[in-house]
């Protein structure tokens, strides 16, 4: 569906509501830019079952079993919804960094990087994580969203093109646009369609842009194949190891790793938001890229820096993750566990091979009374809507991590079994009974 003009009319809103979705009103209706779409309050107004499923607050740590507040009520939850993949988080060394960071620095670090707002803790912070990943320099970012976009944009320029898999996240594409370059998309993990992507526009610079693992449809980027294009059209590489770094490869460094194409890929990204259990996120890659970016990078330049507290318990989170190695080989235990026993459910996970499942439903109200219906019984997932992902493929999606135990993924998936085979006896149940009523109408008409 098109998005609305804004041409007063709204005649979005005599279509079917379960229909519509962010999309369809992205453009203003009135003379005043400050102001929400009616159509779109309306719209919220309408779907307000379903929009409470948003923003839920967290009472509790981020832990494997955590508390929410659902209708105004704690409600004690297995939490499939954390990327705290590794249990980092609320370790309690990562907690003690913390605290001792919090005395010696204090809260925030009041300033740009540039400025004031560098300290020792992040120095260190920038000289471990290049050591961990092989680099010259690393810098860091006080937001994953914004590093990706900072990177991308102030590295690109307008006789550029970059070549986005069309399941890139937000952040990735953004930076293209601020860049103000060409942009270009092909198929997902599809090398014929990145190679005819890439000679479109032969003769100009162009960067590949690739995610280590997808984060919606939880399948790792085809790294070996799409990387062999790209160098074959003299093309560069930019891989997002956002929800990769930490969890995958031997050594944690990420699906660069885990493919063996590290030393195919100069310029890392990832974030301290997922598998460190924190926020903000970090590139790594040579001196004089990362000087270059530490000036043109705007996110970097003109926000304040990560809080010194964050960088120290980062630190510990990186040294834990380098020293127990166990921690990955407990979450990928758990991840291949549960995806097997989702399969014998006949539940669809798309093509999901890591610890991120999409649970795909494919009917947006049918998707929404499936997440309030699991949360009442005390499993907490995470609704995916369209433009998030294709209409068909509209989902809740669940995160394993390292710290659920099998007695608490055999609960999740009992109560999915059911919510489930429960959701479909009821729309037989509908069925046959709108049948018989059809039926009966055709009697009475005859």
């Amino acid at each position: 569906m098109e998005p609305v003009k804004g041409d007063g009319s709204h005649k979005e809103m005599n279509q079917d509501p379960a229909k519509l979705s962010l999309s369809n009103f992205i453009a203003g209706e009135s003379r005043d830019p400050l102001e929400a779409p009616p159509t779109f309050t309306r719209w919220m107004q309408a779907g307000a079952w379903a929009v409470e499923l948003y923003e839920p607050e967290l009472l509790a740590s981020a832990d494997a079993r955590t508390t929410i507040d659902y209708n105004g009520r704690p409600r004690s939850v297995i939490n499939l919804c954390s990327y705290n993949y590794l249990g980092l988080a609320n370790h309690p060394e990562v907690v003690a960094a913390a605290h001792g960071a919090l005395k010696t620095h204090g809260l925030g670090a009041c300033g740009s990087p540039m400025l004031s707002g560098m300290t020792d803790l992040h120095r260190e912070l920038e000289q471990r994580v290049a050591e961990f990943l092989g680099r010259e320099d690393a810098m860091l970012f006080n937001s994953g969203f914004g590093g990706a976009l900072g990177t991308i944009s102030g590295l690109l320029r307008k006789n550029d093109v970059a070549v986005l898999d069309n399941r890139s996240h937000l952040s990735l594409r953004d930076g293209a646009v601020l860049s103000r370059c060409r942009t270009e998309k092909f198929e997902h993990n599809d090398p014929a369609s990145l190679d005819a992507a890439l000679r479109r526009h032969a003769g100009r610079r162009q960067l590949v842009i690739v995610e280590g693992i997808y984060s919606m449809d939880g399948d790792f980027g085809h790294l070996d194949e799409l990387i062999d294009v790209a160098d074959a059209h003299g093309a560069r590489i930019f891989v997002d190891e956002a929800h990769s770094m930490l969890a995958c490869g031997e050594k944690g460094r990420g699906a660069a790793e885990k493919f063996g194409v590290e030393d195919r890929v100069p310029l890392i990204y990832g974030t301290f938001s997922k598998a460190f259990g924190a926020l903000g996120g970090f590139v790594a890659g040579s001196k004089e890229t990362l000087r270059y970016l530490r000036f043109y990078a705007h996110p970097y330049v003109y926000s304040c820096a990560l809080p010194p507290v964050v960088v120290a318990g980062i630190l510990k989170a990186l040294e834990i993750g380098r020293r127990e190695p166990e921690l990955r080989t407990r979450l990928w235990e758990n991840a291949n566990y549960f995806h097997q026993k989702l399969r014998e459910l006949g539940i669809d996970t798309g093509k999901s091979t890591t610890y991120i499942m999409p649970i795909v439903i494919g009917d947006r109200e049918r998707m929404y009374r499936l997440c309030h219906e699991l949360r009442r019984r005390g499993l907490w997932v995470a609704p995916v809507d369209y433009p998030a992902v294709p209409q068909n493929k509209i989902c809740f999606r669940a995160c394993v991590t390292a710290k659920h135990t099998r007695a608490d993924l055999d609960e999740a998936l009992n109560i999915l079994g059911d919510t489930l085979k429960g959701d479909s006896k009821v729309k037989s149940a509908a069925f046959r009974l709108r049948c018989k009523m059809s039926e009966l109408a055709l009697r009475m008409s005859s």
